[in-house]
């Protein structure tokens, strides 16, 4: 069972605990996964223990000024870090189902981190901040799909795709790190918009 954040933030998934509680009493084996931008208040966290299986935050930026310009938050990282350890502390380190990489992920927390174009430094520190942390307790997925969108004009110096160069040397620094258990994506997913098409079709 997939659960985004908009639909705890209105309490909807509140509403569901007594159902997602029962289901786990009957014999649920699904995997319950909560996503977020891993800007959560541990206190909020706290009440989602023994009912969240897997947690898939965001860690956008480790930078303060980063926050503060591209998602008016400079707490950004201050708040993500203490989140982030919130949920590896309910997950602890990844459980697969057959004990291996191959099987069904039935326990733990994957961190994503989207690239952004010219912010490889930033990138890197992010990177070091969560294997330095958590080392092969979590997965890490860095991604290279960034797409801008029209409204930019503010910000140039992300108005534009993320280069395989940078991707790779961003990858090539996990690597170097020592991380192992993560994610990467294959370079055409970067020439590819994972942005909906918002043109009401079908509503």
């Amino acid at each position: 069972m997939y659960l985004g954040y908009k639909g705890f933030r209105d309490g909807l998934f509140f509403g569901l605990r007594p159902v997602i509680e029962e289901a786990k009493r009957q014999g649920l084996f699904l995997p319950i996964v909560y996503n977020s931008s891993g800007y959560e208040r541990v206190e909020t966290l706290r009440m989602l223990a023994g009912l969240v299986d897997i947690y898939l935050p965001d860690f956008k930026y480790l930078s303060p000024q980063l926050g503060g310009r591209y998602s008016h938050a400079p707490d950004y990282s201050a708040v993500a870090k203490e989140a982030l350890a919130e949920m590896v502390r309910q997950t602890g380190p990844a459980v697969f189902e057959n004990g291996n990489e191959d099987g069904l992920l039935l326990r733990g927390t994957i961190v994503r981190h989207l690239l952004l174009p010219g912010h490889t430094d930033d990138a890197k520190a992010v990177i070091r901040y969560l294997y330095g942390n958590y080392g092969d307790d979590i997965y890490i997925s860095i991604l290279n799909q960034f797409t801008p969108l029209a409204g930019l004009s503010d910000y140039p110096e992300i108005n534009r795709r993320v280069t395989q160069a940078e991707y790779d040397e961003v990858v090539d620094y996990a690597i170097a790190l020592g991380v192992e258990c993560g994610f990467i994506q294959e370079g055409e997913t970067a020439e590819e918009s994972f942005i909906p098409e918002f043109d009401g079709a079908g509503v």
